[in-house]
């Protein structure tokens, strides 16, 4: 119900002080000087309570308004009562700096100093005593008040602007570790549980005819369903820095228990990259041989790693059945092409003509001792 009645925003900052300022001008009124008996007085109040209601819901021209208004009342209850009434206009002055612009500040301000003059002329009948009075003073501390009130809800505005840009960043990181941890459960466990799939259906087909065959095989999904339990346990703790070096040793296990032969040819050092870019490259090299495993029904994949045009260059090579059409449509290239990106990298695809199926992973980098650099 107050939320109706008052501004929710300015509940908290002003609403004590505003209660306090018109209970004492409504007993200045209609007790202690009663200016113009019950019924004038609570005309010019009505009128007084009415424009300042305007102000409170209005930071537009009709708040210029009823600035204007308010200080004409209580300039006409300074003539004839006392000066002192004069000081309630400090509730216009707040109300004026939160105007939306400075323009309609500075438009509001002449309104304090006319206020005072006419007040301090009809009750005194001359003004050459106004710039000693306590008049002065309440004028130069109401001129003040706008400028203070506008530059303290112009610092509260900016300060909600960045808890709110703060709370989208928050959620846009969210987003980001979702996203990462999907791509890490991808590219890690799908590999491995692919592996698992291809072993365990094998075993089965043997089992009746070479129980020993099936009973390696079976040994084989054991352990790598271990390397999958430890995997799950290091995305749990941490994202996980994966080593160019370890991630190539782990692929020829892979290859040669899926049945695929691999070659690795290596021209230059390997380049000198950060953590970071080097766990994109390594788990995008990832992604492209579980690409291999999956899909191309390859029997002999190619790896080739140096340099080019300053750049670190990897190509994935298979004999087998993919194409870039139905390449694209995949999750696994859509995974190298994000990170790549992070690592200012570029992923390039290729079909030849006598058939197989080529990712290029590139990369900007440094050549020389490997150097970790946080």
């Amino acid at each position: 119900m107050l939320q109706k009645l008052y501004p929710r925003d300015q509940i908290d900052q002003y609403l004590l002080i505003d209660v306090i300022a018109l209970l004492s001008l409504a007993y200045q009124v209609f007790i202690v000087h009663k200016p113009f008996g019950l019924i004038g007085s609570l005309l010019l109040y009505s009128i007084y309570l009415s424009v300042f209601y305007v102000s409170l819901w209005h930071q537009d021209e009709r708040l210029l308004v009823s600035v204007y208004i308010g200080c004409g009342v209580l300039a006409v209850l300074g003539m004839v009562s006392h000066l002192s009434l004069t000081v309630f206009a400090f509730m216009q002055a707040g109300q004026l700096g939160l105007a939306r612009s400075k323009r309609l500040i500075g438009l509001g301000m002449p309104a304090f100093p006319a206020m005072h003059a006419a007040a301090y002329y009809g009750h005194k009948g001359d003004l050459s005593g106004f710039v000693p009075s306590y008049s002065m003073l309440f004028l130069l501390l109401q001129l003040v008040i706008p400028v203070v009130v506008y530059f303290v809800e112009r610092s509260r505005s900016l300060g909600y602007a960045l808890d709110e840009a703060n709370k989208k960043i928050e959620r846009y990181v969210q987003e980001e570790e979702r996203n990462r941890i999907a791509r890490d459960l991808h590219d890690t466990l799908g590999q491995t549980l692919t592996m698992i799939k291809m072993k365990s259906e094998l075993a089965i087909r043997l089992m009746d005819k070479q129980s020993d065959q099936a009973k390696q095989e079976m040994q084989e999904v054991r352990d790598t369903s271990r390397t999958a339990l430890k995997q799950v346990r290091e995305l749990v703790t941490s994202m996980k820095q994966v080593s160019l070096e370890e991630e190539i040793q782990h692929a020829h296990t892979l290859f040669r228990m899926a049945g695929v032969h691999l070659v690795l040819r290596e021209t230059g050092p390997r380049p000198d990259l950060s953590h970071a870019k080097e766990t994109m490259l390594a788990l995008s090299i990832r992604e492209a041989f579980t690409n291999v495993i999956k899909h191309s029904q390859a029997k002999r994949c190619t790896v080739q790693m140096g340099w080019n045009d300053g750049r670190y260059e990897v190509r994935v090579m298979d004999d087998g059945i993919g194409s870039v059409k139905e390449e694209k449509r995949g999750h696994g290239l859509e995974s190298i092409r994000e990170r790549m990106c992070l690592a200012d990298g570029d992923v390039g695809l290729e079909s030849p003509a006598g058939g197989g199926f080529v990712v290029t992973l590139r990369i900007p980098a440094q050549s020389g001792e490997r150097v970790k650099v946080p």
